[in-house]
């Protein structure tokens, strides 16, 4: 406590030392456009992109994805703002994409235009047009009901959400587009219930990944509050309509798979 407090009383006396032009020039730095524009700007500049630094985090993000949100805060501390400002997660996560759509395409027998349109769906509908609307949904109520009432002034930064969202993607990512692929003609693609209990138990374990580490990610902000409702009230629908479903006998991951080829035609 007593580090916090030198450390808050260290950045009041430097921003009082700035004169107004110079705070000026330090609030138009930090505002979300320039940001966005640095971020982008670097996606062209692969040498100042740090992949080992993504990498382990698509590693911890399966094993431990608590250390990967430690790391936020740390940039919060040095840099802030909560929102990454290195591309190379998102350029390493398009890779994935690009590699796990040829797998299904394969699995699927999509040829190479039905890959190709594949490929097109996951990364702009799937990936980037869900997770747009599924951090907008997220920003607005972590900045309008689960914030602390004394940290009002604090704001929760959009491209974290954004962030978050592609944190929790991955490993659905490896689960569902990776090891199900390899699973399916062997083993999910029958009518059998073990057929049905493996396939849904992918879709479980991969909906239970997405679920917790959006949680860890807001849990990770110390100014807002209660953001254990953004854990339960999920984990409690998606195991029911598990139950449900392994007991009515219906194959998700099957019936999706039906639904892949059919969008892509």
């Amino acid at each position: 406590m007593l580090t916090s407090v030198l450390v808050s009383k260290s950045q009041y006396s430097s921003t009082a030392e700035h004169t107004p032009s110079e705070n000026k020039m330090l609030e138009e730095r930090h505002t979300a456009q320039a940001k966005r524009r640095k971020y982008f700007r670097r996606i062209f500049m692969y040498r100042q992109m740090d992949f080992d630094y993504a990498m382990w985090q698509m590693v911890y993000l399966l094993l431990s994805p608590q250390k990967v949100y430690r790391n936020f805060q740390y940039r919060k501390q040095t840099k802030d703002q909560w929102a990454r400002d290195d591309p190379a997660f998102l350029v390493l996560l398009s890779i994935w994409l690009c590699g796990s759509s040829v797998g299904f395409g394969i699995v699927l027998s999509l040829g190479f235009v039905g890959t190709i349109k594949f490929l097109l769906w996951v990364v702009f509908v799937d990936c980037i047009g869900v997770g747009l609307l599924i951090a907008t949904f997220f920003w607005f109520v972590t900045n309008h009901y689960l914030k602390m009432s004394s940290k009002q002034f604090q704001q929760v930064e959009w491209g974290f959400c954004f962030d978050v969202h592609l944190n929790a993607f991955f490993p659905m990512l490896i689960i569902l587009h990776v090891i199900q692929p390899l699973l399916y003609t062997p083993l999910i693609s029958y009518d059998y219930f073990l057929s049905t209990l493996c396939g849904n138990s992918l879709w479980l374990v991969a909906m239970g990944y997405y679920v917790y580490i959006t949680f860890l990610g807001y849990t990770a902000l110390p100014f807002l509050k209660k953001t254990v409702a953004l854990l339960y009230p999920p984990s409690i629908t998606i195991f029911v309509l598990y139950i449900v479903s392994v007991i009515i006998n219906w194959n998700i991951s099957k019936s999706l798979m039906y639904f892949y080829k059919y969008r892509v035609k």
